[in-house]
């Protein structure tokens, strides 16, 4: 044991890149909200892009180390708080035995990720140390004891420029909705989202007269409720739904839906699978660049 929990925070879970080879079995994806962050963060410390880690939203946990650990906060800018150093997210820091680590709130975006040096030992189940449940106050997270240097990167990402831009390419059921109705129009993120979804808020699109069967969904999804509203899924997101899916956020931008929160305006742009291929291309290119630039520096 190497951490402590003492305050669990709002909904911190232990994630990595979560199970994508078993929704044929009804498993949803699950995982990190936003990949890129966890593999920045993970790269910061040393460890591989899906090192298990632990996701942190709105309100993060209170942590205790037992020995000292190298650590990072990497996502949106959340306050941190030590009682032996002063701490700044996206900056790496080793926190020394006895030490207590408190994760605040963030005034922008959602999500971040505690990264330490050699990942989180949680249980693996069919593949993954993803859990479903949330910690609790008296967890204890089991790493290896560890040290870091000050480091810290804050990459320019061109993809995430337009955080709130959601660039998406026609859905099967496209063609039974009015385009002219969505796509200009600004949708609000309402409080009744989560990793699941997010639940939208607009001009109600009108819903044909139709009838509709079940049909495999994934991670970026956008249906259509009876109501006209739209629901974008999350990573947690069901692999079978009911209602019509009117476009789905490409692979590129998906990380964005994690950062989203409550209130938030989007907009979105529609593409075409040529453009996503390419959009998404440029971003692992830009991505696997700045991992390789972490570790170089790290071993050197």
């Amino acid at each position: 044991m190497t951490l402590r929990v003492l305050e669990p925070g709002l909904h911190s879970l232990i994630l990595d890149f979560g199970r994508p080879g078993y929704r044929s079995l009804g498993v949803a994806v699950g995982g990190a909200a936003d990949q890129a962050a966890l593999a920045i963060g993970n790269a910061l410390v040393g460890n591989r892009p899906d090192a298990a880690a632990v996701e942190v939203s709105l309100a993060g946990p209170m942590l205790q180390a037992v020995q000292e650990v190298a650590c990072v906060v990497y996502g949106a800018p959340f306050e941190l708080n030590s009682d032996r150093q002063r701490l700044t997210a996206v900056k790496t820091f080793t926190l020394r035995a006895e030490e207590t680590l408190s994760i605040r709130g963030t005034f922008q975006g959602m999500r971040a990720y505690l990264c330490v040096r050699g990942g989180i030992q949680a249980k693996v189940v069919l593949g993954s140390r993803s859990a479903m449940e949330p910690l609790h106050a008296g967890d204890e997270l089991h790493c290896s004891p560890s040290a870091i240097a000050a480091r810290f990167v804050r990459p320019d990402w061109k993809w995430n420029r337009e955080p709130k831009r959601l660039r998406v390419v026609d859905g099967p059921q496209a063609g039974w909705f009015d385009a002219a109705e969505f796509f200009p129009q600004e949708f609000s993120v309402t409080p009744a989202s989560n990793r699941m979804g997010l639940r939208l808020h607009g001009t109600p699109l009108r819903m044909p007269e139709r009838e509709f069967v079940s049909e495999p969904v994934c991670p970026g999804t956008v249906q259509v409720t009876r109501d006209g509203q739209c629901i974008v899924l999350g990573v947690d997101g069901q692999t079978i739904g009911g209602y019509p899916k009117i476009a789905h956020v490409i692979s590129a931008d998906l990380d964005k839906l994690g950062q989203l929160r409550s209130g938030d305006a989007i907009r979105f742009v529609r593409s075409n699978l040529e453009e996503a291929e390419a959009v998404y291309r440029h971003k692992q290119a830009e991505l696997h660049e700045w991992l390789t630039r972490l570790w170089v520096t790290l071993s050197e």
